[in-house]
């Protein structure tokens, strides 16, 4: 890890100090020379607002779709939600109460109603990585920023491919299952994150950092010292890619909130790490999460992943929603006008899914059990046909009775979105042996391609 010293008092919104976001570690970058890095630095921000990306937002636990896009209202009663359904801008089509926001912006969502193929694991593992558990090879499966890293590289030199705006979970599985054989070189980055090994540019500020010209025989001494431990074997790969985001502000700007516009930001709502009862064990509604996944693929950034609360109410379900889904539909709404606000509606994809969904029937502890059977996905951008729903469920919505959509089917289409061939992309495994991105069966949705 390389620590830039500072005396900023600049704290993010969940506490996080300015310092703290540029502890610098597990960059899937290369290296460059430090003119080349402020040449790129000065590229046109234009071109690099037209790369392709994804946004994934994981809620955590399985949200249930019988309360926010799939409501039965003629359903018995220790089924139906107690949320009412509201009519959208799609004539006949109707979400929750508690989503009006999103219920004005269906005509810019797709809605699948109908995903199946959860493997049934209270974990992040197959919203990241599109597959399931079992069968992990040597150093398991990378996630899907990894797998963007390595095929696509960084679109800027300076900010990683993926970022991992993550919670840090008290269930393990929850967190983000990372790079695995692919590699430390391709980890997505944590802007809060440690890396293996520290390494501090003793004597140099944030304010020594702005002058470069002055620091460029120090940077040349550094690599030196670097191109030394390679030929060693003995260099940590995260304190040499670390050097391209030491040269430049373009992250930690991304990162700075203070630098939106406050109209902007107060449109995707105020933090409160502490509004959720349940926020001590990491579950946590960040609001900004969704603006700063806005702001890194501005700034080059190909995947940004971040968690969301957690929706695994086995009681209270109904309590706990009225808190979460509000906060959800503010959020998810904001980032849908930013998209489009920004002209990023074509080249930006934003996904919002969990691992499963939940019980039709109402528990005794009016909460909702796992359900395997049947969950939902919410899309946009990417350049699709927006404005539909995919699938229906049965009257109790326990299945799908049309359209079944498989995880694996989603994620061909945010490849695609990328530019990435599932056909015949390969990533080398440990072993090797290359292998396909996913099972040759699945292709991306033909509704949205």
């Amino acid at each position: 890890m390389l620590d830039i010293l500072g005396n900023s008092s600049f704290h993010q919104c969940d506490g996080l100090s300015r310092r703290s976001m540029l502890q610098i570690g597990g960059l899937a970058m290369g290296g460059l020379s430090l003119p080349q890095l402020l040449q790129a630095e000065a590229a046109s921000p234009k071109q690099l607002n037209k790369h392709k990306a994804v946004i994934m937002i994981y809620l955590t636990g399985g949200p249930p779709h019988q309360d926010m896009i799939d409501l039965k209202p003629h359903a018995p009663a220790d089924i139906r939600s107690e949320f009412e359904p509201i009519e959208t801008s799609l004539p006949g089509v109707q979400i929750s109460e508690l989503m009006p926001g999103l219920a004005k912006r269906m005509d810019r969502l797709v809605t699948v109603r109908t995903v199946v193929g959860s493997d049934g694991r209270h974990s992040s593992f197959q919203c990241v990585t599109g597959q399931r558990f079992a069968s992990q090879p040597q150093g398991g499966l990378p996630c899907f920023e990894a797998v963007v890293s390595k095929l696509q590289g960084p679109v800027h030199p300076a900010v990683p491919a993926g970022i991992d705006l993550f919670m840090k979970m008290e269930h393990l599985p929850y967190n983000h299952p990372g790079a695995g054989f692919l590699g430390a070189a391709h980890q997505p980055f944590q802007p809060q994150g440690e890396s293996k090994s520290s390494m501090t540019l003793n004597g140099i500020t944030v304010d020594r950092l702005g002058h470069r010209r002055e620091l460029l025989t120090t940077f040349d001494q550094f690599r030196r010292n670097v191109e030394r431990q390679r030929a060693s074997a003995s260099l940590d790969p995260f304190t040499e890619q670390a050097l391209n985001v030491l040269t430049s502000s373009r992250l930690a700007d991304a990162l700075d909130l203070e630098k939106e516009d406050p109209a902007i930001r107060a449109s995707y709502g105020t933090d409160d790490p502490h509004a959720l009862p349940y926020s001590s064990k990491g579950y946590k509604a960040i609001m900004s999460k969704f603006l700063l996944a806005r702001r890194l693929v501005q700034a080059g950034a190909r995947c940004v992943s971040a968690t969301f609360a957690d929706f695994d109410w086995h009681s209270g379900n109904f309590v706990h929603g009225r808190k979460v889904i509000p906060l959800l539909d503010q959020g998810l709404s904001a980032l849908i006008d930013d998209l489009y606000r920004h002209g990023l509606q074509d080249d930006v994809t934003v996904v919002v899914w969990g691992e499963f969904g939940r019980t039709p029937k109402i528990n005794a502890n009016a909460g909702r059990d796992h359900w395997t059977r049947n969950t939902f996905a919410l899309l946009a951008g990417g350049g699709m046909p927006v404005g539909q729903v995919i699938g229906t469920t049965n009257r109790y919505a326990e299945e799908p009775i049309d359209r079944p959509v498989h995880f694996q089917e989603v994620f061909a289409t945010l490849y695609r979105n990328l530019g990435i061939d599932t056909d015949h992309a390969t990533v080398t495994d440990l072993n090797g042996r290359p292998r396909y991105l996913l099972d040759p069966q699945f292709r991306p949705l033909p509704e949205l391609v």
